[in-house]
């Protein structure tokens, strides 16, 4: 029963930040499932690898939530996400097929690294410049390859990517949030597959996974989810993010700080 709260818990903490912050909840949910899986005690070989799958399966429900919020203001960039998701989905699905063949140890160490590169962002609200125009089908593609890829190494729906890459490309802000949640939905769709069948010949998982995705955790997490990202957006539009970014900034590093010592 306390593990079921766990996952309820980390769904609606996840939900808020992707529709708040356009940051994917996967940066939260990632760590904070390591933590519970742990605590589980679970084949330590492959913590980090379910905490990931089970991470890009929940966003599959909170991206269609954010999303669709997003949609209702008139933020998403339809035509900027049919293009650049061919790359997203090949991009992720072979970057899942690359997670699964590395170590849980070096896998937590490119996590936290990527933890800490979106912190420092954070707090010191880096931003590229607008300085140039969305590329044509071909750059597209190559960068939703990139996006997608990382994304699906980190277990997160892409929005600490995508939104910079949409921002460079002077797509406005509350666009570039909008059209990143919606990004969101074929990386985590082709990342959830791509865990789960490359976790399907793994004997050492247990019973209750599919693949790399952990179900109870993963219908936990959806739940509380769904009904939390659209009041994260609902706060975007209130709430002074600037700051409430480097909060979480801060937390970030501390969640980060506490994988690595983990690991000795």
């Amino acid at each position: 029963m306390t593990f079921w709260l766990l996952y309820i818990a980390t769904g609606a903490f996840a939900g808020v930040l992707a529709g708040l912050l356009g940051i994917g909840g996967g940066l939260v949910i990632v760590p904070l499932l390591t933590f519970v899986f742990t605590a589980q005690q679970l084949p330590d070989a492959y913590i980090l690898h379910l905490a990931l799958g089970t991470s890009l399966a929940s966003i599959v429900f909170t991206s269609v939530s954010s999303f669709r919020a997003h949609h209702a203001r008139g933020a998403v960039n339809w035509p900027v996400v049919r293009t650049i998701s061919v790359g997203i989905l090949t991009g992720t699905f072979f970057g899942a097929w690359v997670a699964a063949q590395l170590s849980s140890p070096f896998l937590r160490v490119f996590f936290v690294c990527f933890l800490y590169y979106v912190a420092v962002q954070m707090l010191l609200n880096i931003r590229p410049t607008p300085s140039r125009t969305l590329p044509g089908a071909g750059g597209m593609f190559g960068a939703g390859n990139v996006i997608g890829g990382v994304s699906s190494l980190v277990g997160i729906g892409g929005g600490s990517l995508s939104v910079p890459f949409l921002t460079w490309c002077n797509v406005p802000m509350h666009h570039a949030v909008g059209t990143s949640a919606a990004i969101g939905f074929p990386i985590a769709v082709a990342g959830a597959l791509g865990y789960a069948l490359n976790g399907l010949a793994v004997p050492a998982l247990p019973s209750e996974t599919l693949g790399f995705i952990h179900l109870p955790a993963l219908l936990g997490i959806s739940l509380a989810s769904i009904f939390t990202a659209p009041f994260g957006v609902r706060l975007a539009h209130s709430l002074p993010v600037a700051k409430l970014k480097k909060i979480f900034a801060v937390f970030l590093m501390l969640m980060g700080t506490r994988m690595l010592v983990s690991l000795f």
